[in-house]
């Protein structure tokens, strides 16, 4: 059994993880390495360390701890041998690869300016994988469209971390641009979608060619800052419909508002635990208080289940549902 993923390890962790079961393998999402710390994986919500063997354990002191080599090597291989050419990946943390897999970094920070330059002295990385799921927007999506005009209703999504924002974001932009509208009885067709992938998350982009079926009639901005990239699209590529994920700057809130009122329906995603948490963010309480968005979506994951929470532009719960797909990916 091969899978692409498990090329970016050492042999040493790669041997650990290929002992794993199939299914467990196929549901990992993250795989953790600290330096001369405990191996430790992320699978369905649920956290294991690894022994030498690749046998699952909850002790941390029988668990293997990656060598300096095994780090070096690591390094080595997600960067492609060629680290000083990744020094903006570096200044914000994280190593995006192809697949759209993400590899958090923690190390010792340099500083210019009071500012973060880069990180030395990498010893801490996050493997996260990227899935796709194709269905994991079926039973939202059809609360996401307006009947009558036949349109889709400007939507923010929210959750806490690694609850499945960004496999929906994905699974929306495919269903929409075929013209599939979920668990919906419409038959519209496809609609023009722009994604603005500022860490190639979503599309999971290879030279600029996106590595997720995405759908026939999306266009993505890969690698792209998400203000600047919304406006860019908005001007180049006239979308019936933007996605970005993980807005929260005060340019991303300028730059949906332009989309808006140049008539083009926005999907976005933030982080937070309710509609409420958007009070306490400068950048976000702005399109809450002038109802920009019409409809929000919290979501909540446990196990293979997605629970949502919709509520309308005026924050009024309209219903409360369980999705069985599964809801969890590589990404906060």
């Amino acid at each position: 059994m091969t899978l692409n993923w498990l090329d970016l390890f050492p042999e040493t962790v790669k041997r650990m993880l290929l002992n794993l079961s199939k299914e467990l393998l196929e549901h990992v999402e993250e795989v953790r390495i600290r330096e001369e710390r405990p191996l430790e994986i992320n699978s369905a919500g649920k956290h294991h360390f690894l022994d030498r063997r690749g046998g699952l354990t909850l002790r941390p002191e029988e668990a293997y701890k990656p060598t300096r080599e095994d780090t070096h090597r690591l390094l080595d291989l997600i960067s492609n041998h060629s680290l000083y050419t990744m020094e903006e990946e570096l200044r914000k943390g994280f190593i995006t690869i192809p697949g759209g897999h993400r590899v958090g970094l923690t190390g010792r920070t340099v500083l210019s300016g009071g500012r973060v330059e880069h990180i030395r002295d990498i010893s801490g990385f996050n493997v996260r994988i990227a899935k796709e799921i194709q269905g994991a927007a079926d039973d939202i999506l059809p609360h996401l469209l307006d009947r009558k005009r036949k349109r889709v209703m400007h939507s923010l999504i929210l959750s806490p971390p690694q609850q499945g924002k960004t496999t929906l974001l994905r699974d929306l932009a495919r269903q929409i641009s075929y013209g599939k509208w979920g668990n919906s009885p419409v038959h519209w067709p496809g609609m023009k979608v722009g994604i603005i992938d500022e860490r190639s998350e979503i599309a999971g982009c290879l030279r600029g060619v996106p590595g997720f079926d995405v759908g026939p009639r999306t266009d993505v901005m890969d690698g792209c800052p998400k203000a600047e990239g919304m406006m860019m699209m908005i001007r180049s590529m006239s979308p019936d419909v933007l996605i970005v994920d993980e807005i929260g700057r005060p340019e991303d809130a300028e730059a949906v508002i332009e989309a808006l009122h140049a008539g083009i329906s926005v999907i976005a995603t933030a982080h937070g635990s309710s509609v409420q948490d958007m009070r306490g963010r400068p950048a976000l309480s702005g399109l809450l208080e002038n109802r920009m968005f019409e409809m929000y979506a919290v979501l909540n994951r446990t196990g293979d289940h997605r629970t949502y929470k919709l509520y309308d532009g005026g924050q009024r719960t309209l219903q409360t549902a369980v999705s069985g797909q599964p809801g969890g990916d590589a990404y906060a």
